[in-house]
């Protein structure tokens, strides 16, 4: 399609569009994880919760028909990794850590990638604070707590004689079923409870908006997917395209590097997609005349979304993805780890929501 255009630059381009696409949905659907729990807890509203559980099941439905169809292989991806550990510790704590920073930030990643599109400078410092966390996280003084953490529980899956972390995979092992029939069964029931359960709401039914948001998000990241899985594989590359599907910490990262070193970095999907999804935020704030310029409102506030973001920095990389990361592209691959992970960001954001009702005393 883009010719003699290097793949890298290739993938770059689909980041990018995948990242306009999220952007301008984000905006005008009000989609937010963060918000889902706080309208939970303060208002007994499950409506953004359902679309973001939608989301979870359109995407699973996408990514596991490609994986079965051998279009993409989702066992390359960090998610079902045989080769590496299942950190339990990790995937808890990073998660908790990520849920409760969250809230402080007002927002997870995704969210505040929305946010500086449509103005918001105190989302523009949260997230180069997050992409400096999650650099320490990854590479600086922060890796050492985040392994020592990581490490603290885990599990050999080859020990156990699973390829990978996969529910089918498991199921089968303990069963003594195999092959792609039971993968289409648990499939399809788990999306299907999914969907049950997001549609079973009247008021939820009754809102075009919140659908909108959870089948469009889950059809991104079923692209992105098949883009990084299928259009960017090349077992020849010298530098193999990561298969991945939308998530915001470690991109949020590398694309603090990136903009930092252009002349001597290389473009990804994942890099493409967090400056898209800026890019579509603001073009949607632009076209509905919401585009305004904001900031903190006071010391505290300023000081809560510094914290926030350093709680997601950490949290996101320890628990290997945010709420895209894990909660909509992990759970897509029905990866056990991704499971307990979005579990314990959901937890975390309910702590972190009692907190700020306490701070704020609503």
């Amino acid at each position: 399609m883009f010719g003699d255009i290097s793949l890298s630059t290739q993938m770059g381009i689909w980041g990018f569009i995948i990242g306009l696409a999220t952007g301008f949905v984000v905006h005008r659907t009000n989609f937010c994880a963060m918000g889902a729990v706080s309208d939970i807890v303060s208002f007994s509203d499950w409506r953004r919760m359902r679309a973001w559980i939608l989301a979870m099941a359109v995407a699973m439905l996408g990514a596991q028909t490609l994986h079965l169809l051998s279009y993409v292989d989702l066992t390359r991806s960090i998610y079902l990794n045989g080769n590496l550990p299942l950190s339990l510790s990790g995937v808890i704590i990073g998660g908790l850590v990520f849920g409760f920073g969250m809230v402080l930030a007002g927002g997870c990643p995704g969210r505040n990638l929305m946010r500086v599109g449509n103005g918001d400078l105190k989302a523009m410092l949260v997230m180069f604070v997050l992409a400096w966390a999650a650099n320490l996280s990854m590479k600086g003084i922060l890796a050492f707590p985040r392994l020592w953490v990581g490490g603290a529980v885990s599990l050999d899956l080859k020990s156990l004689g699973l390829p990978d972390q996969g529910l089918a995979t498991i199921l089968g092992k303990l069963t003594g079923a195999d092959g792609p029939a039971l993968h289409t069964v648990v499939m399809l029931a788990f999306a299907g409870a999914l969907a049950l359960f997001a549609f079973k709401d009247k008021s939820f039914r009754n809102s075009p908006r919140h659908i909108a948001a959870g089948i469009f998000l889950g059809l991104l990241v079923t692209a992105a997917w098949f883009i990084t899985g299928y259009l960017g594989y090349d077992e020849f590359a010298d530098q193999p395209v990561q298969i991945t599907g939308l998530t915001f910490i470690a991109p949020a990262a590398d694309a603090l590097k990136y903009w930092m070193f252009w002349t001597g970095d290389t473009i990804t999907f994942a890099i493409a997609t967090v400056t898209g999804v800026v890019i579509g935020s603001f073009i949607s704030s632009k076209l509905n005349r919401t585009f305004h310029l904001s900031t903190f409102v006071d010391t505290p506030d300023t000081v809560r979304n510094i914290v926030g973001a350093v709680l997601m920095g950490f949290g996101g990389i320890l628990a290997l993805g945010c709420t895209f990361g894990q909660g909509i592209t992990g759970m897509s691959t029905l990866a056990i780890g991704s499971i307990i992970a979005t579990i314990s960001i959901i937890a975390g954001g309910v702590a972190g929501v009692k907190y700020m009702e306490r701070v704020l005393d609503i």
